[in-house]
C-alpha cells in the first residue's frame, strides 16, 4: 500500500469507517504477520500477538501524528509485542502435572523441607526394595502382575489370551504371587 493511501485510510478509520479500517487489516496484516513469523513464535503466541498489535493500534488510531507511516507503527508494535512475549516465555515453566497447579503456597520451612526430602528417600528406597522383590518372583507371576498392573487393567479374558491361563484361574493365582510377594517383603523388614 502507497504511504498516502494508508494516511486516507487511517484518518477515514479514526472517524469510524469500518470500510476503511478493513482496508487496513488487509492491506498491513501480512507486514504485521511477518514480523511475528521472523520471531518464530508459536501459532498461538503468534495470534495473540497479532489480536494485541491490532488493539493497540484501534486504541490509538485517532492519535497517530503521522497517519501515512502507520506500517512502520504496526510494524514496531508487532516487534515490541513479540520481544514482550518472548521475554514471558522464559519465565513461564510449561507443565500438565496437577500437583503444581493446585499448589496454594510454595513457602515451606525449612524444618518441612528436610522431612519432604526424608520421606521422599523412605520412599525411594521402599519402591526400589519391592521392585528387588518382584523381580526375584518366579517368571509366571512376575507375566501375571505386570499384565494385570497395566492401565487401563485388561479384562481377565484378555489375560487369559495374553498369558495361556484360564480364566478362573486369574483370580487365585494373583493372590498366590502378591501373597509370596508381600512374604519377601516382610522377610526382608519392608512394611
Amino acid at each position: 500500500m502507497e504511504r498516502a493511501e494508508v494516511g486516507a485510510l487511517v484518518r477515514s478509520a479514526a472517524d469510524g469507517d469500518a470500510a476503511a479500517w478493513k482496508a487496513l487489516v488487509e492491506g498491513l496484516g501480512p507486514l504485521v504477520w511477518s514480523v511475528v513469523r521472523a520471531h518464530r513464535l508459536s501459532d498461538a503466541d503468534g495470534h495473540e500477538v497479532y489480536q494485541t498489535v491490532w488493539f493497540r493500534f484501534a486504541q490509538h488510531l485517532g492519535r497517530i501524528r503521522e497517519p501515512d507511516k502507520a506500517g512502520s507503527w504496526l510494524a514496531s508494535t508487532a516487534r515490541n509485542e513479540c520481544l514482550k512475549t518472548l521475554k514471558n516465555l522464559n519465565r513461564l515453566m510449561v507443565t500438565d502435572d496437577p500437583a503444581l497447579l493446585d499448589r496454594v503456597c510454595q513457602d515451606s520451612t525449612p524444618e518441612q523441607a528436610v522431612l519432604d526430602s526424608e520421606e521422599a528417600a523412605a520412599q525411594s528406597e521402599r519402591i526400589r526394595r519391592l521392585w528387588q522383590e518382584f523381580d526375584k518372583l518366579g517368571d509366571r507371576c512376575r507375566r501375571l502382575l505386570r499384565v494385570l498392573m497395566a492401565s487401563p487393567p485388561p479384562s481377565y479374558q484378555e489375560v487369559s489370551a495374553a498369558l495361556g491361563v484360564a480364566v478362573g484361574s486369574i483370580g487365585p493365582l494373583r493372590q498366590r504371587c502378591l501373597k509370596r510377594l508381600r512374604a519377601r517383603l516382610q522377610a526382608r523388614g519392608a512394611t
